[in-house]
Parts: structure tokens; C-alpha cells; sequence
């Protein structure tokens, strides 16, 4: 061990010397792989396919970087185009396999396990050989080794098994699951969900499947939830961005994240792309005073474009609780050019939200019709909160008495008079930005709520 760091420490001094010196890169990367570094072995051979973008074993290396570090898909984003060689290399297919096995597609991990065997028997694996499940049995439509192929070769995203908690998720919720807010759901459905459900109508009128919208609103009023249950409607996959998946210290790796996320997003089409807090992404370059967070922008805005690869079948939403703090340049056609205001959840949402929180906890006789209706301006987050005090007034007496008793209208009825909608900062705010700064009415609909609750 002491050998290696020597050796690593002379490597990182000859690539500071050298620094476009792509072998230099590739060794001191392999030597910190060894030492479970897998972090800077990443970057190593990031760098080192900067100066060597063809070199096949450079991407085999970075894959495997991935790999260690559990970012799977992101690996299987390398892997493919090694994969689609007339005659991918053995320690391809045994990564492949091992990427596969680890998303929990064990069909394709077995069929790529035993073609890299077949192809150099060296390279066999006992212990991977035995985490590796039976393939599957044929169908009369697919058999194992035409599904591999596929799998292998260029599979359709649809079929891909997605592990939970992975970057890429596949939903099982959908708008059945949203309660209320009827008018959004259809915006969505006509940007996003009818251009993939009636391909053929849209292209005679010359819409594609794609583009992007942007919701916004006060905190905590579900508007990734309703993403969410997007994906699930059309059975797409998911990846949702925050600020720690692309935000970088280091001069430049911001936009290299930023791309990393769309690439990935178009190699799983057709796919939600979510992206939260995206004023923070995009904010307006009039109030930035550093060029990096410009270049991040710029970064973004090319990447909405699809200016090198085609976004067909990304399908992109944002959202923010302070739009005006967005760069105007994201609401061009072609980008987030459908705004939608989320305002905090109507009656039969609240009705719905309550229920849901409820469920599976002991109740008595409980009017959600009636909450729903003390709940006035009550976000999402703030309805969590009141069965929250309400179960909790009803766990301290069962802690006394030593028996569970019901949750009952007396318990939330309290819950709300205690409770003040977290709301009413944030319309304070919009209020300003609707009545002073409401170019084009882009703040109208935010106007109009305002109306409702006279405020």
C-alpha cells in the first residue's frame, strides 16, 4: 500500500506536469480505483477523455468509475455505445453485466455475463456467476437471447428495470392520485400527455413530443408531486435534478453535471425531466456578478434547445417559488414557454390530501367535507402539519391511558385553529411582483387567486 502511494503521488506530480497527457491520467486514475478512491479516479478519467474522447478503454475505465461509486445509469450511459461495437470487448460485456446486475435487470446481467465467457473464458467470475439469477423463461414472442440483445444493443427505455432509489425512478402514481386541480392537469395533459398518447395527430399539425413547463407557486403546494404523477400517467421514467446534482465548486464541472443530466434523460426516453428550484439554475442574468453562474445558464439553455442531440420524447418541467427571479430567456417558444400557477390545493384537494394523510390511523366519524372547507388557503405541506398535531394530542392521551383512542373532528378542529397557512408570505411577495411587474400578464392568474381570497 505504501508502494501505491508513493507511485500515486509521483503520478499526480507528472500530471500536473503534464496535464493533456491522457496515459499519465488513465494509470493515476486505475491506481486510485485500486486504492477505493473512486471520486478522484472519476475525474481522473474524466479529464484524461478530454484529451483522448476515443479511447475506448478510457470510457471503459470512467464506466467502471461509476459503476463503484452506485451511479449505475449513468454508467450504462458509456456502457451502450461501447455495447454497440459490431464486437464489444469481453471486459465490456462483464461490466455490463455486473451495471446490469446492480439496476436489477438480471436477464440482460446473465446474457451479457455469458457472452463476454464466451468470448474470452479468462475473464469468468465466480462470485458474479453466482449473484446471477436464472434468466427468465422465453415467451413465444421474446426469448432470452433476443431480449438481451435488445437490452444490450439499444433496448427501448420502457422496458428497462429501474431499481427504486436510483436517479432514474418510474412512478407508479398518476394524476387519479392528484386531487383537484382539474385546469393543470389538463395544460399537462395537452403539452406533454397527448403528444405521446396521439403521436399521429400532433405530427399533422406539426407538434412533437416534448418541450417544457414551468409551475410555479408557494412552497410546499405539490407541484412535485404533480410531476411526478406525469411520468406515471404516460409510464415514462423520471429523474428529478435539485441544486446538489449539478452545482460544483470547481470552474466548469457545473455544466458538465447539467449536461451529464440530459444526456442521461434522452438515453431513457421518453422521460420527465424534473427540475426543481430552478431559479436558483437559472436565475436572471442581469443580477449575476460572476460569469460561472452565467455559463450554467448559458449551459441550460442549450441544452433546452437540444442544440447538439435531439430532446424528441424528453419531456421537461420546472419548478420555482420565486419565477420572477428567472432568467426571461427560459420562456422562449421551444422552452419553458407554458407557465402554470400552483396555488395552494381547492376543496375537493384539501378533502383528498386529508384523507390520504389519515389513512391507515384509527379515526371517529370524521367530516372531511368540513375540514376541507375550514382549510381555506391551507397548503399541501400545512394540512400534513395539522394531522400531525392531531394524531400527536391523541398519542400523548393513549401514552397516559395505555390504550389507542380515534382521531376525531374535536382533535383536527383544533389542529387547524392552531395552524397558520405558510402560504401568506409568499402571495404577500407574488402580490407585488402581480400589481407592479405583471408584464405580458404573466402574474395574471396570480391576480386572480388573490381575488378569490381578498386579499
Amino acid at each position: 500500500m505504501a508502494r501505491n502511494e508513493a507511485l500515486i503521488q509521483a503520478l499526480r506530480a507528472a500530471v500536473t506536469a503534464a496535464p493533456a497527457n491522457a496515459a499519465l491520467r488513465k494509470h493515476l486514475g486505475d491506481l486510485l480505483l485500486e486504492a477505493g478512491d473512486f471520486v478522484a479516479a472519476t475525474q481522473e478519467y474524466r479529464q484524461a477523455l478530454d484529451a483522448a474522447p476515443e479511447d475506448i478503454e478510457i470510457k471503459l475505465a470512467l464506466a467502471a468509475g461509476y459503476f463503484h461509486q452506485g451511479k449505475a445509469e449513468v454508467a450504462l450511459v458509456i456502457l451502450e455505445e461501447l455495447l454497440r461495437a459490431p464486437t464489444p470487448a469481453a471486459e465490456v460485456l462483464l461490466l455490463a453485466a455486473r451495471v446490469y446486475l446492480q439496476t436489477g435487470a438480471e436477464v440482460q446481467a446473465a446474457q451479457a455475463y455469458q457472452q463476454a465467457v464466451a468470448q474470452n473464458p479468462s475473464v469468468a467470475d465466480a462470485a458474479l456467476e453466482a449473484q446471477l439469477r436464472a434468466p427468465a423463461p422465453a415467451t413465444a414472442a421474446t426469448s432470452p437471447s433476443t431480449e438481451a440483445a435488445a437490452a444490450l444493443f439499444g433496448a427501448p427505455a420502457e422496458a428497462a428495470t429501474l431499481p427504486p432509489g436510483s436517479a432514474v425512478e418510474r412512478p407508479s402514481i398518476t394524476f387519479a392520485n392528484v386531487g383537484g386541480m382539474e385546469e393543470l392537469k389538463e395544460e399537462i395533459r395537452m403539452k406533454i400527455i397527448y403528444p405521446l398518447t396521439n403521436p399521429e395527430l400532433y405530427k399533422a399539425y406539426g407538434k412533437r413530443a416534448g418541450g417544457g413547463i414551468l409551475m410555479y407557486g408557494p412552497p410546499g403546494c405539490g407541484k412535485t408531486f404533480l410531476a411526478r404523477a406525469t411520468a406515471g400517467e404516460v409510464h415514462a421514467n423520471f429523474i428529478s435534478v435539485g441544486l446538489h446534482d449539478i452545482l460544483d465548486m470547481w470552474l466548469g464541472n457545473s455544466e458538465k453535471n447539467l449536461h451529464e443530466v440530459f444526456v442521461l434523460a434522452r438515453k431513457v426516453a421518453p422521460c420527465v425531466l424534473f427540475f426543481d428550484e430552478v431559479d436558483a439554475l437559472g436565475a436572471s442574468r442581469t443580477d449575476l456578478r460572476h460569469s460561472a453562474g452565467r455559463h450554467v445558464i448559458n449551459q441550460f439553455l442549450s441544452e433546452l434547445d437540444g442544440v447538439d442531440t435531439s430532446n424528441e420524447g424528453v419531456l421537461i418541467l420546472a419548478a420555482t417559488n420565486a419565477p420572477w427571479h428567472l432568467d426571461p430567456a427560459f420562456r422562449r417558444p421551444g422552452r419553458f414557454d407554458r407557465v402554470l400557477f400552483v396555488p395552494p390545493p381547492d376543496a375537493p384537494a384539501r378533502s383528498a390530501i386529508l384523507q390520504l394523510h389519515l389513512a391507515g390511523k384509527p379515526t371517529d366519524r370524521l367530516d372531511f367535507g368540513r375540514l376541507a372547507r375550514m382549510t381555506e388557503g391551507f397548503s399541501g405541506a400545512d394540512l400534513m402539519g395539522v394531522v400531525d398535531q392531531a394524531v400527536e394530542r391523541r398519542l400523548r392521551e393513549a401514552l397516559r391511558s395505555g390504550k389507542p383512542t380515534p382521531v376525531t373532528m374535536g382533535d383536527l378542529q383544533e389542529a387547524v385553529k392552531q395552524a397558520t397557512p405558510t402560504v401568506q408570505e409568499w402571495f404577500a411577495t407574488a402580490k407585488n411582483y402581480a400589481i407592479y411587474a405583471n408584464e405580458g400578464g404573466a402574474y395574471d392568474d396570480v391576480l386572480e387567486h388573490l381575488k378569490r381570497l381578498r386579499m
